[in-house]
C-alpha cells in the first residue's frame, strides 16, 4: 500500500506533540554518527533517541527555544533572548545521565567542546532538524530549515549550526551556511563541523 505524503508546511510545536517529536527524531537520527557514538548498541538505540529527544523538547527547547514540526520532521531553534534559558538545568541534566547511562561522561564532555565554541556575536542557533526517513525527498527538512532562517533573516541575525554527518554539509552550505572548522570530540568521538550562515536581505544576498 503506498503511504500517503504528510503535509511538510511548518507549525508552532506544542508539548502535546512530544511523543511525534521523539518518534520523529529518533528516526531520523539513527544514521548520525554523534548519536551512534552516544547510544552505541543497536538494540536499543531508537528507543534511547527516543526518550533523549523528548527530554529536550519538553524540558529545555520546547519552553525556551523556537520549535516547529512538520507532519514527519522537527527542529529547535534558539534566538539570542533564549539562549541562557535554554541551558539544561540540573533536572534537565540528570534526567539526560540516566538516559544515556555509560555514556554520560562522554555526553558531557562533548557538550563541553560545543560549548566553548559558543560565537560571541548575538545568533541563532540550530540546535536539532531532523526528518523521518520515510519521508525524506519530500521537502519537510527543508521547509523547516526556509522557516528558522526567515525568522533570523528577519531579525538582521546570523545562524550557527554544528553537524557530525559528512553528508549534511552540502545541503547546509546550499542554504548559505560555510564552515568554520571543525574538530574531533573528546574520548574518541566523531568530528563536529561548526558552521556559520550569515543573515540575508530579501534579495537572498548576504550582508
Amino acid at each position: 500500500m503506498t503511504r500517503m505524503p504528510t503535509s511538510n508546511t511548518p507549525i508552532t510545536a506544542t508539548l502535546d506533540d512530544a511523543p511525534m517529536i521523539g518518534r520523529t527524531l529518533a528516526r531520523a537520527f539513527g544514521d548520525d554518527p554523534m548519536m551512534r557514538w552516544f547510544f552505541p548498541d543497536d538494540t536499543t538505540r531508537e528507543a534511547g533517541l527516543g526518550r533523549y529527544f523528548t527530554t529536550l523538547f519538553t524540558r529545555q527547547y520546547g519552553p525556551h527555544g523556537v520549535c516547529e514540526r512538520t507532519g514527519a520532521a522537527a527542529s529547535f531553534w534558539v534566538a539570542p533572548e533564549g539562549q541562557d534559558k535554554a541551558v539544561p538545568d540540573a533536572g534537565t541534566v540528570q534526567e539526560l545521565v540516566d538516559i544515556l547511562g555509560d555514556r554520560a561522561g562522554l555526553f558531557r564532555e562533548a557538550v563541553e567542546a560545543a560549548a566553548a565554541h559558543t560565537p560571541p556575536e548575538p545568533h541563532w542557533y540550530l540546535a536539532v532538524i531532523g526528518a523521518d526517513p520515510d519521508a525524506r525527498g519530500q521537502g519537510h527538512g527543508s521547509a523547516l530549515l526556509r522557516s528558522g532562517l526567515a525568522q533570523a533573516d528577519a531579525a538582521g541575525l546570523p545562524v550557527y549550526l554544528e553537524s557530525s554527518k559528512p553528508s549534511n554539509i552540502p545541503v547546509y552550505e546550499h542554504f548559505g551556511f560555510v564552515v568554520l572548522g571543525e574538530a574531533s570530540l573528546p574520548g574518541g568521538g566523531p568530528t563536529l563541523w561548526a558552521m556559520r550562515r550569515p543573515p540575508q536581505d530579501p534579495a537572498g544576498a548576504a550582508s
